[in-house]
């Protein structure tokens, strides 16, 4: 157990850099601000790309996902903003037009058997032109889907966190959250270093200690309560330049040296898997309780409410 305090007069840490992601594996989009849903960011991993069975699509299997773009309008990450007939997500990859999908969901087709790791469901199927592009870019047969709110739910592991939170197609749960200070210190001991987009997280705070998020078990961003869930395990996908999506060895190497289970969680199990930043839920109850203003802004400071003392202890 952590232990417990009111908000702290001091914050630990603050908010440096805010990233959504609005297709799965896709390149992120840097933004100052970003409005809370019940299931993380609005538009973070509202879409994915599925194959001819309807499994996610990453940059685990198709590396070339690290040099897809994705453009939303900047009124988009506004509060309360809704999409009209002329809004649009614009899809960029090299050798390829731009694709331009419609944020509207009105007349779209409804694709069964949608699956990402645990969960399957029904999904909006995003069309012919779409299938054609991600199907032509990446050599074999795909579908571009979204995430339909209205009729499906996917909860993130109960035996992380209580209660009942949501999430899109995340690997499982709302946010990643990771700070600048365990970059550095990661960085400090590679070759070549590497920009945070390896890991792409979505909060990146800076100000605290290398590793403090480790231990950080529920934390406080402006007026809204965050439980950070487990410590995050990395697959392959750090190991992929995101600018020209080449896979390598590290920064894996180097993590399995100095941030394995082994090492870090030396009595637990998963001795071979190696961690970099938490994941983390909203406090989905304070939605009727707070109004309006739910949105997180660069430069907003982070309380640490609870937490454990050492990594061993942290959930994983």
């Amino acid at each position: 157990m952590g232990s417990a305090a009111s908000t702290p007069t001091t914050p630990s840490a603050k908010v440096s850099a805010i990233f959504v992601y609005p297709i799965k594996s896709c390149r992120g989009i840097s933004v100052s601000h970003a409005p809370l849903a019940p299931y993380g960011f609005r538009w973070d991993r509202q879409w994915m790309v599925v194959n001819s069975q309807g499994r996610a699509y990453t940059q685990r299997i198709e590396p070339k996902f690290a040099l897809v773009e994705v453009e939303l309008p900047p009124e988009a990450f506004l509060e309360d903003w809704e999409p009209t007939q002329d809004s649009y997500m614009v899809v960029k990859a090299p050798g390829m037009q731009p694709l331009k999908i419609s944020l509207s969901t009105q007349q779209k087709e409804v694709a069964d058997g949608v699956s990402v790791w645990e969960w399957t469901g029904s999904a909006w199927d995003e069309g012919a032109e779409a299938s054609q592009w991600f199907s032509d870019y990446l050599g074999n047969p795909a579908r571009l889907v979204r995430f339909n709110t209205a009729s499906e739910a996917r909860p993130v592991d109960p035996d992380y966190v209580k209660g009942q939170h949501e999430t899109l197609f995340t690997d499982g749960y709302q946010f990643h959250l990771a700070s600048q200070e365990s970059l550095d210190a990661l960085n400090e001991v590679l070759k070549e270093p590497i920009p945070i987009n390896r890991f792409r997280p979505n909060i990146l705070v800076e100000g605290c200690e290398p590793y403090a998020e480790d231990l950080w078990t529920e934390i406080k961003i402006r007026k809204f309560s965050f439980f950070c869930a487990k410590l995050c395990y990395r697959c392959k996908i750090p190991a992929i330049d995101q600018e020209t999506a080449i896979p390598g060895p590290e920064p894996n190497e180097t993590l399995m040296k100095t941030r394995s289970g082994k090492i870090i969680r030396p009595n637990d199990r998963n001795k071979n898997r190696i961690y970099f930043g938490q994941y983390v839920v909203w406090n989905w109850k304070e939605l009727s309780a707070e109004g309006s203003g739910k949105i997180i802004e660069v430069g907003d400071p982070v309380y640490v409410i609870r937490k454990v003392s050492s990594s061993a202890e942290a959930a994983a």
